[in-house]
């Protein structure tokens, strides 16, 4: 996965600033994104705060790791099969 040029602090600052009316384009322009991200961050995070941000973000590194170890449970089984049956 790609890792974003901003921390999640400086995403939210940014939002927050959009939130109180400054113009979409002249944030993108002083922090150096685009407003595509600006909206797609907003329809992601809604109006989550950092703590908030930081949280999503370890419910989702934990269920990529999750959906790894349970992709690795058939392999681990036909090994364990693998090995009843030569000893067998």
């Amino acid at each position: 996965m790609r890792k974003s040029r901003f921390t999640e602090e400086q995403i939210v600052g940014v939002r927050k600033e959009a939130a109180a009316g400054q113009p979409v384009a002249a944030l993108c322009r002083k922090h150096g994104g685009s407003a595509q991200t600006l909206y797609r961050r907003k329809a992601k995070d809604g109006g989550l705060d950092v703590s908030g941000a930081h949280r999503v973000k370890a419910l989702e590194n934990e269920k990529r790791r999750l959906k790894t170890f349970v992709a690795d449970l058939p392999l681990d089984n036909q090994l364990r099969k693998a090995v009843v049956q030569q000893r067998g």
